[in-house]
């Protein structure tokens, strides 16, 4: 395998000196030794688990029918007659609660840390995005399994969102579709879910990569 990667790399490598490049770039740049520590991981542990959640969500999308009559089935059916659809399903709904818990303590060590200070504030804010995003993603990806539990806890998220001030009802009708959780509700959650949120994920990460090699890591506490 090795040897055709070889074989595929040596004439662009011979062009464009890719492979120079790449390990200068991304495989040798000096990180300091405060950062080795593992609380320092968790950013990169985030980043691994969103990479899982987008192929096993490429996957569970090719069964997956985004409306009322049939997204229930088709769950059922990915999970019970799916060659492995279970555990593609269960790696997807795990990786979301790892996803949220990963963030959350990466956002705390920034904190701790202060890392979040001068030049790095740009930074922060774009972190502070990339969590809301996360969320997002929670939270359009559990209504579409389409059974009671995801009926009913979308419904409370719902509500909760009629209490913001003087914006509040706009917002519940807009992600609704309507007055109430029906077939428009389940396909803006879904187009949210595969589209809309992950080219912003992808927006922002690309940004927030950026700066921390711009910048570097932040220094000791």
């Amino acid at each position: 395998m090795s040897k055709i990667l070889d074989g595929i790399a040596a004439p662009l490598d011979e062009r464009f000196d890719m492979r120079y490049r790449l390990r200068k770039r991304v495989f040798e740049k000096p990180v300091p030794k405060h950062a080795r520590a593992f609380w320092y991981c968790f950013g990169g542990l985030t980043f691994t688990v969103a990479l899982m959640q987008a192929l096993t969500g490429i996957f569970l999308s090719f069964y997956y029918t985004p409306t009322p009559e049939r997204a229930y089935q088709s769950v059922f059916y990915i999970s019970n007659y799916v060659n492995y659809g279970w555990l593609v399903r269960s790696l997807h709904v795990w990786g979301a609660h790892l996803m949220v818990i990963f963030i959350i303590i990466h956002m705390l060590r920034v904190l701790v840390t202060a890392s979040y200070k001068h030049p790095r504030e740009f930074n922060w804010v774009v972190g502070v995005v990339l969590f809301v995003i996360t969320m997002g993603f929670g939270l359009t990806g559990y209504l579409l399994p389409w059974d009671q539990k995801a009926y009913w806890g979308s419904t409370v998220t719902i509500s909760l969102m009629q209490q913001v001030p003087i914006v509040g009802d706009w917002i519940a009708q807009i992600v609704m579709g309507g007055a109430a959780i029906g077939a428009p509700t389940l396909t803006r959650f879904y187009s949210a879910h595969v589209f809309l949120l992950p080219g912003a994920l992808m927006i922002f990460l690309i940004s927030h990569f950026w700066m921390i090699r711009k910048q570097g890591i932040s220094g000791p506490l």
